[in-house]
């Protein structure tokens, strides 16, 4: 484990050997000091820091992976990429900003990146806040009303009668193509694309619990009929629980559909939110703060799949040890 930690800190300490050994040779970046409080950075120097937290981190997860032979073995496998990761940003470094030879202003050096948070930090942190509030209403709205919809499906047939064509012809259609009767129909920019949030969420989580409703075995509800059970019962005790699992495919689905809708929305009308942070940047060609906000989103969709995973794995923790 001891080696694997060290292979891991290489990666990143080859990165903060090159920020500050190899000199800054183009003269067209300006090195800019920032004080926070009585403490004043530039972007080298945050730059470094943010490596050494990250060699400071991972060689925290390796020790306390150590004692577990699955965490050991998951951290084990991942340390080739971080080495790989360290030795990618030192190039970057070199060829984005000490060089640039790399063209510009497309593809800033990590240090450039990590400038945009230096510059306006409460700026990204207000439109992050933004795109939370909005993910939350569409993507919490979309997946009860999904949930809620995939249930009446499969257990009611005259609904599916209904219901089923309008989801599959509503569900294929993409969610932003709403947007100008979404803009128009509801009241506020933030209805709207709470709107398109649900719709994109509804069809994926829907269908597939609607699936995992209808494709419960006929003998387990024999079986719960003989032992007393009524309709309420059937539903809540025998089909969702078989569902479990299709719907949070559902889920997951929708969360990368419900991020990307998000995205587009905010850059298409919304006051706020990291899209709308992108299109900004983007007319300025700030593009270091454009790759700021993409780094930030990255880190919110890792965050939310990571707890729909950790949701997933405490609901169908019957099955560990029987599927892969």
């Amino acid at each position: 484990m001891i080696k694997n930690i060290i292979l891991t800190a290489l990666g990143f300490g080859v990165a903060i050997a090159v920020n500050g050994l190899v000199p800054q040779i183009s003269e067209d970046v300006t090195i800019q000091d920032y004080s926070f409080g009585s403490v004043t950075l530039d972007m080298n120097e945050t730059y470094r820091l943010v490596l050494l937290a990250l060699i400071i981190l991972y060689a925290g997860i390796g020790i306390f992976s150590a004692g577990d032979k699955n965490r050991r073995q998951k951290y084990k496998s991942r340390v080739a990429f971080r080495f790989a990761v360290g030795i990618a940003l030192a190039l970057l470094d070199v060829f984005g900003t000490k060089l640039q030879v790399l063209p510009q202003p497309f593809f800033p050096g990590p240090a450039g990146v990590i400038e945009a948070f230096l510059m306006e930090s409460g700026y990204i942190l207000q439109n992050t806040l933004y795109s939370i509030r909005l993910f939350i209403a569409g993507f919490g709205i979309g997946a009860v009303f999904g949930v809620f919809t995939g249930i009446l499906i499969g257990w009611f047939p005259k609904i599916y009668y209904w219901v089923a064509p309008v989801l599959k012809i509503c569900g294929v259609i993409p969610a932003v193509a709403w947007m100008p009767f979404a803009l128009t129909l509801l009241p506020t920019p933030f209805s709207a694309a709470t709107f398109l949030i649900v719709i994109c969420c509804w069809f994926p989580i829907a269908s597939l619990t609607a699936s995992g409703v209808q494709s419960t075995p006929k003998a387990q509800f024999e079986a719960a009929r003989t032992l007393g059970g009524k309709t309420p019962y059937l539903v809540f005790h025998v089909a969702i629980p078989h569902a479990m699992p299709q719907i949070f495919t559902g889920i997951t689905t929708a969360n990368a559909f419900a991020f990307t809708t998000l995205v587009m929305a905010e850059m298409m009308g919304q006051p706020g939110g990291l899209g709308y942070y992108i299109n900004a940047s983007k007319v300025w060609s700030a593009y270091y703060k454009v790759f700021a906000a993409i780094i930030v989103m990255a880190i919110l969709f890792s965050l939310i799949m990571k707890g729909i995973g950790l949701i997933e794995d405490y609901v169908l923790r019957w099955r560990r040890g029987i599927v892969k």
